[in-house]
This record gives structure tokens, sequence and C-alpha cells, in this order.
């Protein structure tokens, strides 16, 4: 079992500790060659099984895969068990922060962790990158309980509602004999554009929040992703 560290900007930080998050998609750093023919990822196993190794191949007319591959990739974060601490964004208490240092009081000792999902007060502190991070601030571990790689665009309804998306409840004004009642509606936060702060599903909730992360144009571009699975093993607490 194997440790490595992982980014999550602040929103899905607060995903994580909230439980709504348990997989991310991470762009394939070299993407398989582009064909005129659908491909075929397949996972080399060890005897677990866990995921060592996925190589991707043209698909054949009768629907089997070419024996030759197109390209072969190993897994960045790891395989099955191994664990990802997770970066965020943080700042090292200061003890001169404490306008009653020469008192008992319930402020952290010097040096303590913050964490900007947890601690941002607006007032204008000074923050470290999450990139940053030395392992000994981070507070969250995650365990990896699956590994498979897809088209970014492939995700479905169920794992969108599972990369954290924001589910908000609305009331619409239903007519009824006599007047009229309110009705709850479930909808999606949009993270993307302003003026469509609702989204009528959880994957073009998450189209809006891979756009607002990676750009306008990289949904359109629908590269292959690693979904990486996980449970918190350590940490959770907001």
């Amino acid at each position: 079992m194997k440790e490595r560290p992982i980014l999550f900007n602040t929103l899905m930080v607060n995903a994580i500790l909230e439980g709504r998050k348990t997989q991310t998609r991470r762009v394939l750093k070299v993407q398989p060659p582009l064909t005129d023919k659908n491909i075929m990822p397949l996972y080399t196993m060890e005897p677990e099984p866990k995921v060592t190794e996925v190589t991707m191949h043209e698909v054949m007319d009768n629907g089997m895969p070419f024996p030759s591959s197109l390209s072969r990739h190993n897994c960045p974060y790891g395989k099955i068990g191994d664990h990802l601490w997770v970066r965020e964004t943080f700042r090292l208490f200061d003890s001169d922060e404490c306008p009653h240092a020469d008192f008992p009081c319930g402020c952290p000792s010097w040096g303590t962790p913050l964490y900007r999902a947890s601690h941002d007060c607006g007032d204008g502190e000074k923050w470290t990158p999450s990139i940053h991070m030395p392992r000994s601030a981070s507070r969250i571990l995650l365990e990896i309980t699956n590994i498979r790689v897809e088209r970014l665009q492939d995700i479905s309804e169920g794992d969108a509602v599972s990369e954290g998306v924001e589910p908000i409840i609305i009331q619409d004004n239903i007519a009824i004999e006599g007047g009229w009642t309110k009705a709850d509606r479930q909808m999606w936060k949009g993270y993307k554009n302003k003026d469509r702060a609702y989204r009528d599903t959880a994957k073009d909730s998450f189209t809006s929040l891979w756009q607002e992360i990676n750009g306008s144009d990289s949904w359109a571009v629908n590269p292959w992703v690693w979904v990486v699975e996980f449970k918190v093993v350590q940490g959770g607490e907001p």
C-alpha cells in the first residue's frame, strides 16, 4: 500500500467533508491517438484484483479489440487500496493573530494548520496554495476503492452525484383548485454561468463544474479521464 498526494479545490474539499464526494475525474496526461474507430480499454489486474495498467485498443467490426494496443497507461494515483492524502489551501496559525495572547484563550497553538474550506472568514487572510501543502499539514486521507478510464462525457447521472455536485431545493408555485400552493423541486447548482444558478440534472451541474475548473472549452474536448473512486479513512470533519 502506497500513499500519494492529490489536490482538491476548496469546493471539492467541502464536498468530501460533507460526504457528497466519493469520485474524482482526472485527465489522462497522454491521450490515446485519434482514430475513427471506437476505443476499448483493457485492464491488467493483480490477483486481488487491482487495476495496475490499462491499454487502449481499437475495436474491430466484430466488436473484439485489436490485439495490438494504441497506448498503455499506468494510473498516477495508485491502485485499489492505496491511500491519497489531500492537499488543500491552508495556512499556519500565527500567535500574533490572537488579541488575548497574554491570557488563556481558545486559540490554536502557533503553527497549527488552518484550512480555507473550514476557516475562511473573508478577512483578507493570506492562504498558501494547496500545491505547497506538506504531508504533515494534511487532515484528510482517502483510500482508493476503484479505478477505471472513460470519456469525460460518458459520466452517468449517478456518478455525477458522486462527484459532489451540490443539490438545491427550490419551490415552485403550483396551481390548485381555489388558488396556489408550493411544491419542492430538486435541482443542482450551476457553477460556471451566474445566470444559470440552477441546473436540471446532476450531469449538467458537473459539466458546469468541470468548465469552471478547467476552462469553457474543456468539456467539448471530451478527453479520456481516470475515474478514481474513494472513501475517507481519516479526517472527514469540517
